[in-house]
């Protein structure tokens, strides 16, 4: 271990011509490096892989009517919430009201 070295790097703006330059918050390598139709061939695949493995589910309309149901309930258990969601609604009813009126008097 004594004959490490380390890389150093040059601190500082490495292009001064062009102003400050900003670093990404983090680098792109792999799956996220690449353009989005490669990544969606790839998870093609990657379903394709699974049906034919026998593990892929796939929801019948019974299932996912269940399961909407149940997420439903959820969010209908939080009261301030769903009269949140209900003014809301009434509010962009009658903009919308209030538009069309507007419309037939031209």
């Amino acid at each position: 271990m004594e004959n490490m070295t380390y890389q150093s790097f040059p601190q500082g703006n490495p292009n001064p011509q062009h102003g400050a330059v900003e670093k990404p918050r983090h680098s792109k390598r792999g799956f996220a490096s690449m353009d989005p139709e490669q990544q969606r061939a790839i998870s093609r695949e990657g379903g394709r892989a699974a049906h034919k493995q026998g593990v892929a589910h796939k929801f019948t309309s019974e299932e996912a009517r269940a399961a909407g149901k149940k997420g439903g309930e959820a969010v209908s258990r939080n009261r301030e919430h769903m009269a949140a969601i209900g003014r809301k609604g009434g509010t962009n009813r009658g903009k919308n009201k209030h538009k069309d009126q507007q419309q037939h008097v031209l």
